[in-house]
């Protein structure tokens, strides 16, 4: 009974605003909420694009409706699923937040559905049991290699066409012998998920995309070939990155491109605008590494992540209506520009912003309709394929330690594979466990 009538107390305060809309009046938010109210926000502030875009994009918003004012909880650009897991477990769960362990959340009933008003807004979104719980924040991170296109032009350098030729530019600028060939931020475990993905898209996805659903069905595990493919594809790579990668944090990795420390990064296109805040007459160029099979994967489309509404929020009709007035004011063209210039992200809305996109940047939208497979990253499956909590990160930590001799492949299966049947106790999509 409760929903419902929250349901029809936000219909009613839509029309009045749609009313006022039509007779001229500017709808701000004191005229649909009650009384004033205010809503704690959190994101992933670990890229600086990101912070300040959505920085300015909330001080617009509490500029313009005086009777809301949205609180950004910092969270001092550390692991931001940890922050918000902390944040749950003592009482301190946001009203709005952005969210990318989604299925996770909405399991544990952290999350509202959105409404069609919200939705409507987008090209696509993702659902879960045909609910939608998160507006994308944009298409997916494409990844790829940023590169000094200056030095590339000074040695006669061209982008690569294969894996091959990647491979052995990245030995021609190691020969070169004045910088590093790739810089990698190691110390930010997230950080290796770009590459990881990539490989894991070359050696598993490619041959069984329900990789993941037969580990959960006991018909494949970690001693897959075609893990151990992932991973030493992965150290050839990884003999290119600059010494210290391991204790190198993701937001130095702009410091070692700008200054001829390092030739190449692999990350995705939210870093251009970064790169270009550095050093604006830094030249950079970007292409994509062919998989080993001559196809080109990347990373994109809608993805299950975004801006969500807390369960609890959704409970109050002051606070239910402030979080989609929010939402709404952040995908709104002038303001959701600021978002998709700033991060070099691609537009996910109906009503797209005019974005001013150079020409590297349109170089990536248009492989994007060329490349061979266009999906999210290995960790944004829901379903029979998404990955059991903490899963992700362990292994990322079991590929440093190979990536740095710690391990043999066989250790790491091994780890794999038990720290896998541990992560099943608690979560199966197959047997129902943990989706409850």
């Amino acid at each position: 009974m409760k929903a419902k009538k929250l349901t029809v107390w936000m219909l009613s305060a839509a029309m009045a605003v749609s009313a006022m809309a039509g007779s001229g009046m500017t709808a701000f938010a004191e005229d649909v909420v009650s009384e004033p109210v205010e809503l704690d926000f959190i994101f992933a502030d670990g890229d600086e694009g990101a912070k300040a875009s959505i920085n300015q994009i909330v001080s617009d918003f509490n500029e313009a409706h005086p009777n809301i004012t949205v609180n950004i909880v910092p969270g001092n650009g550390g692991a931001y699923s940890e922050f918000l897991k902390t944040k749950d477990s003592v009482g301190e769960f946001p009203d709005v937040m952005e969210m990318r362990d989604t299925a996770m959340y909405v399991r544990a009933g952290k999350l509202a559905e959105l409404p069609e008003e919200i939705t409507s807004l987008f090209i696509s979104t993702f659902e879960l049991d045909g609910k939608v719980y998160t507006a994308p924040l944009a298409g997916e991170n494409t990844q790829g290699i940023i590169y000094n296109k200056t030095y590339f032009d000074e040695n006669g350098w061209t982008e690569p066409t294969t894996y091959e030729e990647f491979i052995t530019l990245c030995q021609n600028i190691k020969d070169q012998g004045d910088m590093a060939p790739l810089v990698v931020g190691g110390q930010d475990i997230w950080h290796m998920g770009f590459l990881y993905h990539k490989a894991y898209n070359d050696q598993v996805l490619s041959a069984d995309p329900d990789f993941i659903k037969h580990c959960y069905e006991g018909t494949k595990d970690f001693s897959d070939p075609a893990i151990a493919a992932t991973f030493d594809e992965l150290k050839e790579i990884f003999q290119y990155a600059q010494e210290g990668w391991v204790s190198t944090p993701d937001a130095q990795i702009t410091t070692f491109l700008v200054n001829d420390m390092a030739a190449m990064m692999y990350s995705g296109t939210h870093m251009f605008s970064q790169i270009s805040q550095a050093d604006p007459d830094f030249e950079y160029g970007w292409f994509p590494i062919p998989s080993p099979d001559g196809k080109v994967r990347l990373v994109g489309g809608a993805g299950i992540g975004g801006l969500a509404i807390s369960a609890e929020a959704a409970e109050d009709p002051n606070k239910a209506v402030a979080a989609q007035e929010f939402i709404k004011f952040f995908f709104s063209p002038d303001e959701y520009k600021v978002y998709c210039e700033k991060l070099s992200a691609i537009p996910v809305t109906v009503e797209s912003p005019q974005i001013e996109a150079d020409a590297v940047f349109q170089e990536v939208i248009d492989i994007q309709s060329t490349a061979d497979d266009l999906a999210p990253m290995w960790n944004g499956k829901a379903g029979e394929n998404e990955l059991p909590p903490d899963f992700r990160n362990f292994t990322y930590k079991t590929l440093i330690e190979y990536l740095t001799g710690q391990r043999e492949m066989e250790s790491c299966a091994t780890e794999l594979n038990n720290t896998w049947q541990v992560g099943m106790q608690s979560f199966n999509p197959i047997t129902g466990v943990g989706i409850n």
